[in-house]
Order: C-alpha cells, then structure tokens, then sequence
C-alpha cells in the first residue's frame, strides 16, 4: 500500500476541479477523481495525474445521490486505501432572474451544490473520525458571500457552504479533522471563455487587481489548505477574488 496521502476530488474531470486535483498529484497525493459516468471520464487526466509517480482512480457518482456517494466513498477507499482529503468541488450554474426562474432550476443547483456536498461528507466523515485525521475543502463562491443579481439559487447553493463549513468544523475539531471553504471569484475558465470581450472588461473593472483569477490559484490554495502549513485553521472561508469582495 502506497505511503501517499489520498485525495477525493469532486468533479475533477474539468475545470477547477482538474487543476485541484493535479495541484495535489505534483504535491505527492494519490487522487480519486469524481466523475458522475466513468465511460467519459477523460483518459488522458489519469496519464497527467500518473505523471507525477502517483495512483489515480476514477470513482463514479452523481453527488446528489446520497447512496451513490457512499458507494463511491466506500469504492475510494476500497481502491486507495483511505481519504485523507476531500475537496467538494462539484458544483452547476442554472442563472436566471427569480421571476423567470423555474422551481427545478432551484431544486437542481441546491440538490448538486449544497445537497451533494453533504452526501460526500456525511459519507466520508465516519473514515476520518476513525483515522482521527482528516481535512475538508469546500468550494463556496464570493457570491455566497455578498450575494449577485441573476444568481439567487446559485448565491443561495454557496452561502448554505459557508454556513455547513463552519458548523462542520466545530463538530469535528476534536477529532483532528479541519473543515474550510474557499470562495473563488471571477475564474477564467471554459465557463468565462464564452464571454464578450466587452462583457470581461466590465468584470474586470469590478475587481481591484483588473484581472480574472485562474483555476491555478485556486488550487494552491486547496494545496496549502491540504498541507501540514494549515494545520491551525479550521472553520474558514478564503475569498480568492482579486480583492472583488472585502
């Protein structure tokens, strides 16, 4: 069995989630990547993330189902031995003003972000109490912070995130288990790809450093939240957003 510590990656096959988890394979962790069908799941990341002289395997569920994550978390641990990390990263956007917005749009963007990341946790929690050790990463949004027009389910989806990390965290301290979320700004990403170039420039004069972030600088942070660095936070939500939300 491999010394290596684990790393469960929620929606890790794009992304912010495929920059995490190849942020944690160089830094020497053994990576489950979620996927929600593993016949899709891109080959070509397992050969990236088994570069770098770790294991990487692909563990199927759909986040919003309870039963499906417990067998993916049983599966994980069946496959790598243990979970050290869990990042809850996946996550859907379903925008639309609220007169406009329909009750499955709401019910979807709940039951995947904030649902899900309960299902995850839940199911992982009793290995970690057992192991006494554990770290959980939460992906938020600064938009659970400070709310954005266009957005209420999703808003509402990342501010159920903060609240959850912070409740979770005082359970779970006395078991050496920290639990944080990370709250991302504007990312470039294939989401923010698609934008106008006049659309960008007005998001970037909202944000003091002038730029969108990049999935990169999320992940270090998932990185130092993952290490031995971190050891004495617990219970907290990093803005990575330029300076957008203060």
């Amino acid at each position: 069995m491999s010394e290596n510590k684990v790393a469960l990656v929620t929606g890790a096959t794009r992304g912010i989630g495929k920059e995490i988890a190849l942020e944690l394979a160089q830094n020497g962790f053994d990576i489950a990547v979620n996927c929600r069908n593993k016949e899709n799941a891109p080959e070509e990341l397992k050969k990236e993330i088994e570069s770098y002289n770790v294991r990487c395997e692909f563990v199927e569920a759909d986040v919003a189902n309870f039963e499906q994550c417990e067998n993916m978390i049983k599966e994980t641990i069946e496959k790598l031995g243990k979970i050290d990390v869990l990042v809850n990263n996946a996550g859907i956007t379903k925008d639309g003003l609220i007169m406009r917005m329909k009750k499955e749009d709401f019910e979807s963007v709940i039951d995947i972000n904030l649902t899900g990341t309960f299902n995850v946790t839940r199911n992982v929690i009793p290995y970690m109490i057992k192991q006494k050790s554990g770290r959980i990463i939460n992906l938020s949004s600064v938009v659970g912070v400070a709310g954005n027009a266009g957005q209420t389910n999703y808003s509402a989806s990342k501010a159920g995130i903060i609240g959850f990390t912070k409740s979770l965290a005082k359970e779970v301290a006395s078991r050496n288990i920290l639990v944080n979320a990370i709250a991302p700004g504007f990312i470039d990403t294939d989401m923010t790809k698609v934008l106008s170039d006049s659309v960008k420039e007005g998001i970037n004069a909202q944000i003091p450093l002038k730029r969108m972030g990049t999935a990169k600088e999320v992940a270090k942070v998932v990185k130092f939240l993952s290490s031995e660095d971190s050891s004495y936070i617990t219970g907290q939500v990093i803005n990575i957003d330029g300076g957008m939300v203060m």
